[in-house]
């Protein structure tokens, strides 16, 4: 059984939830404490030396990095339609893939921070890139259903958790109408489940 290091507030870790969710993979939910600072001790440090949620492990095969982890759980238990064959296709999520680890990251995931954890990161600086980030997504999403396509891929799952939760880090997605309908896209796949929102923000 896929066994699934998980913090509920993590964007990262959340990813992963949902996606073995929609596969319908068996696993359980193992949560760390970050607070208490559970991912720095020495019984998950053997699973992710990082020191950082989400990671799996899967019989004797331990993985971390959740863009790494959507990658190994898609080929190895979803099936062409999450992460296919086609080189152009794989090309194009890979793209998003890196976005989810760049401008994502550093935008609405970091405003996120800031205004729900209190990090000392440049508020103003990580929405600028939030919005950056959003308004390529937009455009992409304007004639198409999903980020690649018309079905749903790892690359949604990538965005989708800090993309739906960006009102949390005051990073607004009123002008974003291809992006509001998205979100509702991918909340309606069979098997969705959803984050915690926080008090700072709206439920998702």
């Amino acid at each position: 059984m896929i066994k699934l290091y998980h913090f509920p507030l993590s964007g990262h870790a959340h990813r992963i939830e949902l996606f073995l969710s929609l596969i319908s993979a068996d696993y359980e939910v193992t949560i760390v404490d970050l607070v208490a600072g559970e991912h720095k001790k020495e019984d998950f440090l053997k699973i992710n030396p990082a020191g950082q949620v989400p990671a799996i492990t899967d019989g004797d095969v331990a993985v971390s990095d959740s863009n790494a982890i959507l990658i190994y759980l898609a080929q190895k238990y979803a099936g062409a339609e999450w992460y296919g064959t086609d080189p152009v296709k794989n090309a194009e999520i890979q793209r998003w893939l890196t976005a989810a680890a760049g401008e994502l990251a550093y935008g609405p995931a970091s405003a996120r921070l800031v205004t729900v954890f209190g990090a000392g990161l440049d508020h103003e600086n990580a929405k600028t890139v939030a919005y950056g980030l959003f308004d390529k997504m937009d455009k992409q999403l304007a004639n198409q259903d999903f980020l690649t396509g018309d079905t749903a891929t790892i690359a949604d799952v990538a965005l989708y958790s800090y993309t739906a939760h960006a009102p949390e880090g005051d990073v607004s997605l009123e002008p974003y109408a291809n992006i509001r309908a998205w979100i509702e896209r991918v909340q309606a796949l069979k098997g969705f489940v959803a984050m915690p929102a926080t008090k700072a923000g709206l439920a998702a």
